[in-house]
């Protein structure tokens, strides 16, 4: 996979990330994704677990990275 500007990404996100949810979704990955925030962390302020939150994150790898080359 090739060096990704974060426009690129966020881009990407946007493009690919659907769905019910998509909005927090997107936010939810760019923050552990892109900003590198850790999961505990993205789940408080959230107000969810931290399953639901790497379920989020694996749920949108799934949508993105097949279109990421």
């Amino acid at each position: 996979m090739k060096d990704y500007t974060v426009d690129e990404l966020n881009h990407a996100i946007n493009q690919w990330i659907r769905g019910r949810n998509a909005l927090r979704n997107r936010e939810v990955f760019r923050m552990s994704f892109i900003d590198g925030i850790p999961q505990e962390q993205i789940a408080e302020q959230f107000d969810m677990s931290t399953r639901q939150i790497q379920n989020i994150i694996y749920a949108c790898q799934r949508q993105l990275f097949p279109h990421l080359k």
